[in-house]
């Protein structure tokens, strides 16, 4: 196993813990902390930019920084859309996972952000099925977002 792979593994470790860590926060609190998402959005940033002067990945670092910008910016336009539907916190992650996901490929940032909505959706209409929710009932996102992620990166 190459030293590049093993750390590799290592960061995408980490992030499941710090994943798991936003799943239970933002379920109970239906918040995303900055102290948690600001300083792995700024880990991962100097992790990619190690990674392509180490590894020649020029090309990752580029996709990378747009998928970042891409994706948190559609939740950017979102949240300024409805502020009651999309928090900051949400925009924020969603900048993380873009980064992640576009350093994966397009394949994978196209199928971890569209899975975050179907994901969403359905749970909703359970709940609004199970006549636990109706239309106005806030479901924290963050947990779908992380969830669509994973599959991003597990099928892409």
């Amino acid at each position: 196993m190459d030293i590049r792979f093993a750390l590799i593994v290592l960061v995408h470790a980490a992030l499941i813990g710090v994943a798991a860590w936003l799943v239970v926060v933002d379920a109970r609190t239906h918040r995303l902390p900055n102290r948690i998402v600001l300083p792995t959005l700024g880990s991962l940033l100097v992790l990619v930019a190690i990674d392509a002067l180490a590894a020649g990945q020029g090309r990752s670092f580029v996709r990378a920084l747009l998928g970042l910008v891409i994706l948190g910016s559609f939740y950017a336009v979102l949240r300024a859309i409805s502020r009651a539907g999309m928090g900051g916190g949400d925009v924020k992650l969603a900048a993380v996972i873009g980064l992640v996901l576009g350093w994966h490929g397009w394949q994978a940032f196209v199928i971890g952000a569209a899975a975050a909505f179907v994901l969403g959706a359905l749970y909703a209409l359970v709940l609004i099925l199970l006549h636990r929710a109706n239309g106005t009932t806030r479901i924290a996102f963050g947990p779908w977002m992380i969830a669509g992620a994973l599959l991003g990166i597990a099928l892409g």
